[in-house]
């Protein structure tokens, strides 16, 4: 009994071996930067580390297939380099020799991206998923709609317009006014001084000399 479950375990690990292989079809390559990312706090990648990838890449399975029981089994890993890079691929939980397709894996991937660089405390530029696109920040959405800013802007631009052409109006009335008033002004003192000089007399029809009056008072000897 005891070496039936060996040779399961071997033709397992066999298994394993041929199903994870560098540029697999099925397969995703990643590439963590610790040191570039956490400076003197970087960790030491080690056996623990790769326990934890292999768990919340389970983890993001189950998220990803809801029903679906994934195991750290199910996530097989090879080409392990020192620099931190190795390939993986992930089998179905009812049947270790088929391995899930690389599309789905990435959406799972994707589903969990926040989770997975959590767990290392890194990011995207730092722990990468080559052939997986960074995940974008989620858009930035006003509060007040794009539209409504501009017509804000154009109403108050005509408002400004108007109130503008207003107080133009509004002065150059006043100014006219100030005009008419300096001239009767200008007027008035000349005729005032015509009077008291007796000799001429100037309206708005003209100016004619009194000493030509035919005013008898004035031209009686």
């Amino acid at each position: 009994m005891l070496e039936k479950v060996l040779l399961l375990l071997c033709l397992s690990s066999a298994l394993a071996q041929e199903l994870c292989v560098p540029d697999a079809s099925d397969g995703y390559k990643v590439r963590l930067s610790i040191k570039s990312a956490l400076g003197d706090n970087a960790y030491v990648w080690n056996e623990n580390e790769m326990f934890l990838f292999r768990s919340i890449l389970a983890f993001a399975m189950r998220s990803h297939f809801t029903g679906q029981h994934f195991d750290i089994s199910n996530i097989i890993v090879c080409d392990e380099t020192p620099r931190v890079s190795f390939w993986f691929v992930v089998t179905s939980p009812t049947n270790s020799s088929v391995l899930i397709e690389k599309g789905e894996v990435e959406l799972a991937v994707r589903q969990s991206r926040f989770r997975i660089n959590s767990a290392f405390l890194l990011t995207d530029q730092t722990l990468e998923f080559l052939g997986i696109p960074p995940t974008l920040a989620t858009p930035f959405n006003p509060d007040t709609p794009p539209w409504l800013i501009v017509f804000g802007v154009v109403i108050g631009a005509v408002g400004a317009g108007i109130i503008a052409l207003l107080v133009s109006s509004v002065v150059q009335k006043k100014r006219k006014k100030n005009e008419k008033t300096e001239e009767d002004a200008v007027y008035e003192e000349a005729q005032v001084n015509t009077m008291e000089n007796g000799t001429v007399h100037e309206s708005r029809n003209g100016v004619y000399n009194i000493s030509f009056s035919d005013d008898e008072r004035l031209t009686h000897m």
